[in-house]
């Protein structure tokens, strides 16, 4: 991986999450890189699984649903599930398909940071 290609925040790759453990998201899924760029010493980022859009995730605070469009690279009404959070290592990041706006990062943060417990400001 040059320089070039390293995942930044805000960007939506296909990212290979095998092997998996329990009720672990699995396969090969869109998702988007929640991590600082340039943070920690180590080659890994902090991801948000992307999944099909289920009518039932609009009661689940830790999802944020994203429309496709040309930027963002989704082909669908998709979900970011939040509670599916998890460093991975750049071996994992298979292609970049797109980004999402400022303001849909800022809203998947808000949920992570409700699913560890933290108060709204």
């Amino acid at each position: 991986m040059t320089s070039s290609n390293i995942p930044k925040r805000g960007e939506v790759w296909i990212v290979d999450l095998n092997p998996t453990r329990g009720a672990e998201i699995c396969k090969q899924r869109t998702a988007v890189v929640l991590s600082s760029d340039g943070i920690g010493r180590l080659p890994l980022h902090i991801i948000v699984p992307i999944t099909e859009w289920q009518p039932s995730f609009a009661a689940a605070h830790w999802f944020q649903k994203l429309v496709p469009n040309k930027k963002n690279g989704l082909s669908k009404d998709s979900g970011a599930d939040s509670l599916q959070v998890r460093s991975v290592t750049r071996e994992r990041f298979l292609k970049r398909i797109g980004t999402l706006d400022a303001g849909e990062i800022e809203e998947i943060a808000y949920r992570v940071a409700l699913c560890i417990g933290l108060k709204p400001l």
